[in-house]
């Protein structure tokens, strides 16, 4: 199966992302303005959309089927992603979300970050949020019970 590189390259980038952002949201206390007003999806390639955002990344992959580097901006760190084809950025994306985060889509691009960073980003790029899986402990959100889910009642 072709997914076994795409997906070792999605959990190296989502590992390195959790380490530079702590695995967290935090405080909120800027970002929702951003959510406002939605920008054309930006194109171009990892350093066009990396000078977008005022960042010059520090490249850490740099293949043919896609380029990863690491951008840090005033509002924090987060990776940008860019694909050669469609499939191949949709792939990584599968692959990716099993590791939870938050995701800001584009066309054959992807910002990983936290929730707040790409919906900052998203002010400056454009682009689709999506959310990978949740593996967060406790009880803050996300997990529910059977019956609240499947549609059948007690009583």
């Amino acid at each position: 199966m072709r997914l076994t590189r795409e997906k070792l390259l999605a959990g190296a980038a989502v590992a390195a992302l959790l380490a530079l952002t702590g695995c967290g949201g935090g405080s909120d206390d800027k970002g929702a303005g951003a959510k406002e007003t939605v920008p054309a999806t930006a194109t171009g390639s990892l350093e066009d959309l990396a000078a977008e955002v005022k960042c010059k990344p520090d490249i850490q992959t740099d293949a043919d089927e896609i380029r990863q580097g690491v951008c840090k901006i005033s509002a924090g760190k987060f990776i940008l992603a860019t694909f050669a084809t469609d499939r191949g950025q949709r792939e990584w994306l599968n692959g990716a979300k099993d590791y939870g985060g938050s995701y800001l889509v584009g066309a054959k691009w992807v910002a990983v970050g936290d929730q707040k960073m790409v919906t900052t980003l998203r002010g400056q790029l454009g682009g689709t949020l999506e959310e990978g899986a949740s593996h967060h402990s406790g009880g803050s959100g996300g997990g529910g019970t059977e019956t609240e889910h499947s549609g059948h009642h007690a009583g």
